[in-house]
């Protein structure tokens, strides 16, 4: 009998894992999808929002702002890129003048710190490379950058290493009320009993719901397309740059990543496919114009698209559900989830807290030490480490300076990955120039060699996405 179970390792899922993993329990994670991250978290904007357009008295703007403040101490901790680079919300005529000051205004009353109203000459001081047609900005000076993937799997490694399990790669089928705990039937007919269940399965939150309780929820999938740019074009700007908000949306963005690309995005529509198209491509770089209007389209690298849960009421739903003692909810997770995730994970226990006894563990391990990265590394320190793994001076990724030696760390880390896209997202190898041309293959190679599986089982992403397609004889 496990003391929880908890549905869904996306950022929100491994998020409250790690925080569960400080308490002597019995804690398993399930996800359907081969590896952490592979849903709603790693395909979004990688914005850590200061919080000032969210209502008073939600949760989204409780955990918003108790996430922001967590995110200094955890990516120090837990060894994931984040920077506080700052906000611009700018403003073109005076309506949207006025609409910045009520956002400055509104996000006082929430207790945003930092938040300025610059003028015309601040904002282009600030960034010269801004349409000249602005006319003020809003200064969100706590806002900031991350890696939402790598941010996930620095809390479930962190969670593994300290006691946590993962099941992944196996849907849950149907969940059984016993008297006392719960029957969770997965794809593969395991079953796993468990006394609390934690429900946080992003896009498959309603579902999970439904198979145990008469509480309707509905969830409307909001699909965003975004073009992602070199590192020549996330030279241009420091700052992310939002436009106005609207009801549904934030807006397009403009801001620079951890890893010093340039991304643009998203548009927002009720959609559940996950293709790019296009007219969406078109609508975000048309809409970035207001905020851009040199666009540099020659340096697209990617495009690619995401989905978010949007739930009737806007708010997140985080909660035990009245009919199913002992299942929690945390679904309505949109946007600012990720940036309220290591918030959630606090919330969630205090209401865990109230369903069990908790006791702190003696030997929790808060240190998580990411992947060496030999781009990031002295000439004196590259070469200590290929004397002492000689796999280390071995190119693989040339485009993003990744070596062997940094993707068999990849495979053999806690919750190593099994995937081209897992190796992808831990080392940065297929994310520069060629997009994994000249690599794929070398990847595909080193994991069917440390898996011990032939090569035409080496997977990109999901089940049916065989790379190489053949068998060695």
């Amino acid at each position: 009998m496990r003391d929880i179970t908890v549905i869904g390792a996306g950022v929100v899922g491994c998020a409250i894992a790690r925080e569960l993993s400080k308490y002597d329990l019995d804690v398993v994670v399930i996800e359907k999808n081969s590896d952490v991250a592979e849903g709603i978290s790693k395909a979004n904007s990688g914005i850590i929002h200061g919080g000032y357009n969210e209502k008073k008295g939600t949760l989204k703007a409780k955990l918003n702002l108790e996430g922001n403040k967590m995110m200094d101490e955890l990516s120090k901790d837990l060894q994931f890129p984040f920077k506080r680079n700052g906000a611009l919300v700018l403003a073109f005529n005076k309506i949207e003048l006025e609409k910045i000051e009520k956002l400055k205004s509104n996000g006082e009353e929430l207790g945003v710190e930092g938040l300025e109203l610059l003028s015309k000459e601040e904002v282009l001081n600030l960034e010269p490379n801004v349409n000249k047609d602005v006319i003020g900005a809003l200064h969100v000076k706590n806002s900031g950058i991350v890696s939402p993937y790598e941010m996930t799997l620095a809390f479930g490694e962190n969670a593994v290493e300290n006691g946590v399990e993962f099941i992944l790669g196996k849907a849950v089928e149907d969940i059984k009320k016993e008297e006392n705990s719960y029957r969770i039937i997965l794809e593969d007919r395991r079953i796993i009993e468990s006394k609390i269940v934690i429900n946080a399965s992003g896009l498959g939150g309603e579902h999970i719901n439904d198979l145990v309780s008469d509480v309707e929820y509905e969830l409307d999938p909001v699909k965003g397309e975004y073009c992602l740019f070199d590192k020549v074009a996330g030279s241009l700007y420091e700052k992310t740059l939002f436009q106005v908000p609207s009801e549904l949306s934030k807006g397009v963005l403009v801001t620079p990543t951890v890893d010093g690309n340039l991304l643009i995005g998203p548009n927002a529509t009720i959609s559940d496919t996950l293709d790019t198209s296009k007219e969406g491509i078109d609508e975000i770089l048309k809409k970035a114009k207001k905020s851009i209007p040199n666009i540099p389209v020659a340096r697209v690298l990617n495009t690619f698209c995401g989905l978010r849960p949007k739930v009737c009421g806007g708010d997140f739903i985080i909660e035990e559900i009245r009919d199913a003692k002992n299942f929690i909810n945390v679904i309505g997770i949109d946007s600012p989830g990720l940036t309220a995730a290591p918030a959630i994970g606090v919330y969630v226990v205090d209401i865990v807290k109230n369903l069990i006894n908790l006791k702190k563990k003696e030997n929790f391990k808060k240190i998580r030490n990411k992947i060496v990265r030999m781009s990031e590394l002295s000439i004196e320190e590259k070469n200590k480490l290929i004397k002492q793994n000689p796999a280390y001076g071995k190119m693989v990724c040339k485009c993003e300076f990744v070596t062997e030696g940094e993707i068999v760390d990849a495979i053999k880390r806690p919750l190593g990955a099994t995937t081209v896209d897992g190796v992808k997202r831990r080392t940065r190898a297929m994310m520069g120039g060629c997009q994994g041309t000249g690599c794929m293959l070398p990847i595909s190679m080193i994991l069917s060699r440390e898996l011990k599986i032939d090569i035409s089982k080496v997977k990109k992403n999901s089940k049916t996405s065989t790379v190489v397609g053949y068998r060695e004889v």
